[in-house]
């Protein structure tokens, strides 16, 4: 039996999702909806503290213990109410694939950076060496052991691997491969497509690992089948034109070799790509964040428009932050569009949290 979540809430949430995936209708969108435990599970009731010198939190590879210890202690957190489920990740950095491929993390507070690494591109190399790389191996050991300890208990969720362009960027350095697009062309896309060739030598060994007992995987929601978050944030400085030469090839091949993904849309200096994005035959959700600033969060209506035609064009939508007084106002704008959301959202309480499914039904 589960203890974290019930056997029963596993199966029911996830044949929910395999329906809203599916294209089917389940009443309402998909919530993945949790609220604080009233008291916790006596296995995690001694909180544990940082070590000395840990910042960077969930990312952190300082102190292993410290790591092990911690992410069953949020996945033990929370209740888990509709859609939700209890999922740890081995996530080492906002790159995980770059430092797979020889970059050097840096830990800041709450972030970890990567550490440029390609000086010449005549002798980049974009070969992981797996069996030596110390962050591939503290990933691998990770979630062995959290596999080991939470089975029926907890899903582990993929690491945050990140591809094609903003990998490049982390390699080579971000302001250096603006200019490698322009003086460099041909050395970018090869590089790209080794990548790609990288990326998916770390996936499939790790989703080997983490596939649940029906095929299933996470980052940030559950898929029934082999599920990843995609992202360009370098597309933000550059024009429609490059996105297509640079990053589509990249996007067509990886979204055809995923059952479902999301790709993570950042902020209006990316806006321009929506177009090329919902080409995209096979990518399944978008997920929209407005970026920092003065900018609208994404529950405003500022933002409808870009659910509209990204509905129109066949896809999910991702997004953060929608409280219970926005919930009406979703309803009347999308209608039965309304069903193709996805809402990652917290309660203060049991008593909210099923408020908060009976305000999305339809």
């Amino acid at each position: 039996m589960y203890d974290i979540a019930s056997r029963e809430h596993i199966d029911a949430a996830r044949d929910r999702l395999t329906t809203w995936w599916n294209g089917g209708d389940i009443g309402r969108p998909a919530l993945l909806l949790s609220y604080p435990r009233e008291k916790p599970l006596p296995e995690f009731e001694k909180p544990i503290e940082t070590p000395p010198g840990v910042t960077a939190g969930n990312y952190t590879v300082k102190d292993y213990a410290f790591r092990a210890a911690v992410g069953p202690v949020w996945a033990a957190g929370g209740c888990y109410a509709a859609e939700a489920l209890p999922t740890v990740s081995p996530d080492l950095a906002p790159n995980c694939l770059a430092l797979y491929l020889g970059c050097k993390g840096v830990e800041g507070t709450g972030t970890v950076w990567c550490e440029p690494t390609i000086a010449s591109p005549e002798t980049a190399a974009f070969k992981a060496d797996l069996e030596n790389n110390f962050y591939w191996n503290f990933t691998m050991r990770l979630t062995k052991e959290w596999l080991a300890r939470g089975k029926n208990r907890w899903f582990i969720g993929f690491p945050d691997l990140i591809e094609g362009l903003d990998t490049l960027a982390a390699m080579r350095d971000t302001q250096t491969l603006l200019m490698d697009l322009i003086e460099r062309p041909q050395w970018v896309k090869g590089a790209l497509s080794q990548i790609t060739r990288e990326y998916f030598r770390c996936y499939d060994a790790l989703y080997e690992l983490m596939k649940d007992d029906r095929g299933g995987s996470s980052f940030w929601a559950w898929a029934p089948g082999r599920m990843s978050k995609l992202q360009c944030d370098f597309s933000a400085m550059i024009s429609a034109d490059m996105f297509k030469e640079f990053m589509m090839p990249v996007l067509e091949e990886m979204t055809g070799r995923l059952d479902y993904c999301m790709y993570h849309f950042d902020g209006p200096c990316a806006l321009q790509h929506h177009g090329h994005l919902m080409s995209l035959k096979n990518l399944t959700m978008l997920q929209w964040t407005p970026g920092t600033g003065n900018v609208q969060p994404a529950q405003h209506e500022a933002w409808f428009d870009l659910y509209h035609r990204t509905i129109e064009a066949g896809k999910k939508i991702y997004i953060h932050g929608v409280s219970r007084d926005r919930v009406n106002a979703f309803k009347r704008e999308f209608g039965a569009g309304f069903k193709q959301f996805m809402f990652p959202c917290w309660a203060p309480s049991k008593k909210e949290a099923e408020e908060f499914i009976r305000a999305c039904e339809m």
